[in-house]
């Protein structure tokens, strides 16, 4: 079933449109990739698909009941989010603001829901440390069951491996992996096109080119062709 419908949508800033008529689909169980060079509005795409930025024109629609604060977000972290004094416990707690209403506490059912899913993310043991004292990976784990504290449906992920070492990333990719098989639709930027291809069931790739299909389908492509060599190339 279709979660997210996205029809000639255009992004950009002050009406100025930096990516024209981007159409697809993504079904409950999906994992899409989003990938394109540096700059080609990747991250534009994710705050409009979070509703966190209008689109120059176009039409976003959800569906299966999807509601707009019941997507799960992971955002890229600055040096400042790095250094926030709260507590692990505090963090993934953060992520059921959306559903208190107007009360202005959690319930029983809200702190059960943080607790599962800090035992999820492996990090229960870390609940009363200081979220800056962590490492890049624990941290992101930390961000992971925040999330995943918004939703059971969705989850959007801004280069969630960025900055971490080999081990960690594969982790990373592991937990995420884990939760797709789980139910949970993935949808994830991402630079590594080795990943994007071994983890994806689709690929959108946004640039020069515009191509929406699935990892089968992109890798025969011009567009996913031409791309996968620059990647190789950046990496000699």
């Amino acid at each position: 079933m279709a979660l997210i419908t996205i029809q000639n949508l255009s992004l950009g800033y002050d009406s100025h449109a930096i990516v024209e008529n981007l159409n697809f689909t993504v079904n409950t169980g999906d994992y899409l990739c989003i990938v394109g060079e540096n700059g080609s509005g990747k991250t534009t795409l994710m705050k409009t698909l979070l509703h966190l930025q209008e689109p120059v024109s176009g039409q976003i629609r959800m569906g299966d009941g999807l509601k707009k604060n019941e997507i799960g977000y992971l955002p890229q972290q600055t040096m400042v989010q790095k250094d926030f004094p709260a507590s692990v416990s505090e963090i993934v707690l953060s992520g059921c603001q959306g559903r208190c209403g107007l009360r202005p506490f959690y319930n029983k059912e809200e702190k059960e829901l943080a607790k599962t899913n800090m035992e999820r993310m492996g990090i229960m043991p870390l609940k009363d440390r200081c979220y800056r004292e962590l490492s890049g990976g624990q941290q992101q784990r930390v961000l992971l069951a925040r999330a995943l504290c918004a939703t059971q449906k969705v989850l959007l992920l801004d280069e969630p491996v960025a900055g971490l070492d080999p081990k960690v990333t594969a982790e990373m990719y592991d937990l995420i992996e884990t939760l797709n098989r789980e139910g949970v639709t993935i949808i994830m930027i991402s630079h590594d096109i080795a990943a994007a291809v071994r983890y994806a069931s689709h690929i959108l790739h946004i640039g020069d080119t515009v191509f929406f299909g699935t990892k089968e389908e992109y890798m025969n492509s011009d567009a996913g062709k031409l791309f996968f060599l620059q990647q190789k190339g950046g990496e000699a």
